[in-house]
């Protein structure tokens, strides 16, 4: 059953709690509606998906009550015209976040059974992300076009996440490109994979031109690790033929960390990069 959110600011919050699930355990989704969603005659609207999706719109909600404020980041975008309106989809983690945000195939590719049982007493079960996908885009986003006016074209779809959900937002690209226009990874956790992520984005990456990648990381916290990881992928998006700039554009924040109150101040980057015009990149 859908319930109307209060206090989200602008626009209207809608959640549907305790979404339903063949695949994984059910959770909230909460989905967004700009102001121009009810104020205009029909239309359809682009859709961005996003995982921890209790970070991103009320304080209430959020992880030590700090939220992304991602609703008057895209308000502030449309009125300045650099994005269109868009429906943002916050997906709610659950218990298993870290199995359900870590890819799965490059993981079992790095050695198979003999890594499997430390990952398991680590984070109490094996990688879920294969499901999670199967989640995304068989079940939540068939509904969410559905029920809502969206342009359901890959052009017109997103991800976004950080950390860990950094990590499956560039899986799910490898893994459905078809079903995606771009993704936007902060703060990736890349260490968790050590080489294996670079493996297989090297050998999953989609050809370059028609899919948006944006990559950027902090220096200090968790962050502080990730440099020279993401320089490993920046090279693997140069030798794909990834022109930066245009399709793909890496970011260094310094003195930024590894938190929610870190990427809210810079959500509005990502967002304007991949739904901004495309004529004017």
């Amino acid at each position: 059953m859908v319930q109307l959110v209060p206090s989200c600011g602008v626009g209207t919050l809608e959640r549907h709690a305790d979404f339903a699930s063949r695949f994984v355990d059910a959770r909230h989704v909460d989905v967004w509606l700009p102001p121009e969603y009810c104020s205009v005659g029909p239309r359809r609207f682009p859709v961005l998906y996003m995982h921890d999706g209790q970070n991103l719109f009320r304080a209430e909600d959020a992880f030590l009550g700090v939220d992304w404020d991602v609703a008057g980041a895209v308000v502030r975008l449309v009125e300045g015209g650099i994005i269109e309106p868009v429906i943002v989809v916050g997906i709610w983690n659950t218990a298993k976040r870290r199995q359900e945000y870590m890819p799965q195939k490059p993981f079992e590719a790095r050695g198979g059974a003999c890594e499997l049982p430390g990952y398991e007493g680590l984070y109490g079960g094996p990688p879920l992300s294969d499901a999670y996908l199967g989640f995304l885009f068989e079940e939540l986003k068939p509904f969410i076009d559905r029920t809502y006016l969206t342009c359901p074209e890959r052009e017109k779809t997103w991800m976004m996440g950080s950390s860990m959900g950094g990590l499956v937002s560039l899986y799910a690209l490898c893994e459905a490109p078809h079903m995606l226009g771009g993704v936007a990874c902060l703060s990736t956790h890349w260490p968790v994979l050590e080489w294996a992520m670079v493996d297989y984005v090297r050998r999953h990456l989609p050809p370059p031109g028609q899919h948006r990648l944006y990559f950027d990381y902090g220096t200090e916290t968790l962050d502080a690790f990730y440099a020279e990881h993401q320089g490993r992928i920046d090279e693997v998006m140069r030798a794909a033929g990834y022109v930066e700039g245009r399709d793909w554009i890496t970011r260094c924040f310094e003195g930024a960390e590894h938190s929610e109150r870190a990427w809210r101040e810079r959500v509005h980057i990502p967002l304007a990069f991949l739904l901004g015009d495309r004529s004017k990149a």
